[in-house]
C-alpha cells in the first residue's frame, strides 16, 4: 500500500454553481490539452460537467463506493465500460479555431454509445412549474487524504510536495486498478492499450510556468477559481476558509477533497395560483445536503443575507468576489498568459521524485 505524505501547501479549486452555465468549455479545454487523441484515452474525460440531479459519469458513480469509513480505507467497484460510455471524435479544427474539416462536429468512434459525459443533459428534477437543475463540474479532487494513494500496491501514486497535486507515476503503475476502486469520485480512468491508470494532472506543466489550469482560465462564465488554501489574498482562501461558503462534494467520503463548490440558490417556487412562495425552496435542501453535507444550510443562509445587502446599498466583499469583476482575480498566483510560453509536449503524468 502507498503512503500518503502531506504537501507543504495545497492548491484548491472552487466552482460557483450559481454561475456555471454547463457550456463544457472546461471539459473540452482539458480534453484537447491532455488525454486528447492519445491511444487508449478516447473515452476519458478528466474534466466533466454534469447536470444535477443526474446520474453523472460514470453512470451512478456515487453508488460505487470507495474512500474511507470511520477512518478505514474502503474499496468500491470499478465502473464498467458501458457505465463510462464510448469514445467520441471531435472536429477540433472547425469548432475551436475556425478551421475547416468535415461537417460533423461530433461523432461516436465506434458503435452507438448508451452513455457518456453529461448524457442526461438538462433533465433535472422537480415538477413543472417548479422544476430545477444546475451544473456540477468535476475533476480529480487532489485530496488531502487521497484513497488512491493508500490503495496502490505499487506506490505509483503520490502528492506533489509544493502544491499537493496528486499524480500517477506511469513507470511504476502495473495496471492493478485498486486506485479506481478506492477513489469515491471515480475520477481515475484505465488505459487498456497501455495497461496503466490515468487521471487529471491538475495541469501541473502549466502551473510550473505560472499558468492557471485550463479548466479555470478558459471558463467563460467566470465560475471557476484556483489558488492556495493558505494564500490569504486569493479568492479560494476567502471563499473556503474566511467566509466558509465553498464546500467539498460528499465530505462523508473522508478523503478531504480540495475541489469546493458554492452551492446553488434558485428562484422561489410558485404556488398553485402563480404567486411566489418566498418561504419555500425550489431546490430541496435535503438534496443539497446529500451532496455537500449539513453545512450547506448555513452557506445558503449566508449567501441570501449577502444578497439582501444590495437593495439596501450596502457593500459585500463576498458578492464582489463571486461576481469576479476582474477575471484574473480567479487565477490566484497563476496569472501568466500561456501564449507567452513556448510549449513542448509534456508527459501525461508525472515522474515520482
Amino acid at each position: 500500500m502507498g503512503t500518503i505524505t502531506q504537501s507543504k501547501r495545497q492548491l484548491a479549486w472552487v466552482f460557483d454553481l450559481n454561475k456555471c452555465i454547463g457550456c463544457q468549455t472546461c471539459s473540452v479545454a482539458c480534453k484537447v490539452l491532455w488525454p486528447g487523441e492519445d491511444p487508449g484515452t478516447e473515452s476519458m474525460w478528466w474534466m466533466t460537467v454534469n447536470t444535477q440531479p443526474g446520474r453523472g459519469m460514470p453512470r451512478d458513480w456515487q453508488t460505487m463506493g470507495g474512500g474511507y469509513v470511520d477512518g478505514h480505507l474502503q474499496l468500491g467497484r470499478r465502473p464498467t465500460a458501458e457505465e463510462i460510455g464510448g469514445g467520441w471524435d471531435f472536429n477540433y479544427d472547425e469548432v475551436l479555431t475556425g478551421g475547416h474539416g468535415r461537417d460533423v462536429h461530433l461523432r461516436a468512434i465506434s458503435g452507438t454509445p448508451g452513455w457518456g459525459m453529461n448524457w442526461d443533459e438538462d433533465e433535472g428534477g422537480g415538477q413543472y412549474p417548479n422544476s430545477y437543475f444546475f451544473y456540477l463540474p468535476r475533476l480529480c479532487a487532489h485530496c488531502t487524504r487521497p484513497a488512491c494513494v493508500e490503495a496502490c500496491p505499487h506506490d505509483a501514486i503520490f502528492k506533489r510536495e509544493d502544491d499537493g497535486i496528486v499524480l500517477i507515476d506511469e513507470a511504476r503503475c502495473q495496471g492493478d486498478r485498486s486506485c479506481i476502486e478506492a477513489c469515491p469520485y471515480k475520477k481515475i480512468d484505465f488505459n487498456a492499450l497501455r495497461g496503466v491508470s490515468q487521471k487529471c494532472i491538475g495541469c501541473f506543466p502549466r502551473i510550473d510556468h505560472g499558468v492557471a489550469p485550463a479548466c479555470v482560465r478558459q471558463c467563460p462564465g467566470r465560475a471557476a477559481f484556483v489558488g492556495f488554501l493558505d494564500d490569504e489574498s486569493s479568492a479560494v482562501h476567502k471563499l473556503v476558509r474566511q467566509w466558509h461558503v465553498a464546500l467539498p462534494l460528499h465530505p462523508e467520503f473522508g478523503v478531504e477533497s480540495n475541489v469546493y463548490y458554492v452551492p446553488p440558490l434558485a428562484p422561489a417556487p410558485l404556488r398553485a395560483d402563480g404567486s411566489l412562495d418566498e418561504t419555500g425552496d425550489r431546490i430541496p435542501p435535503a438534496y443539497l445536503q446529500s451532496l455537500f453535507g449539513p453545512a450547506v444550510h448555513g452557506v445558503l443562509a449566508t449567501l441570501k443575507a449577502e444578497l439582501e445587502k444590495r437593495p439596501r446599498g450596502e457593500p459585500s466583499e463576498l458578492l464582489d468576489t463571486l461576481i469576479l469583476y476582474h477575471w484574473k482575480d480567479a487565477l490566484g498566483h497563476l496569472p501568466r498568459d500561456p501564449a507567452e510560453i513556448v510549449w513542448t509536449r509534456a508527459p501525461v503524468q508525472g515522474d515520482r521524485p
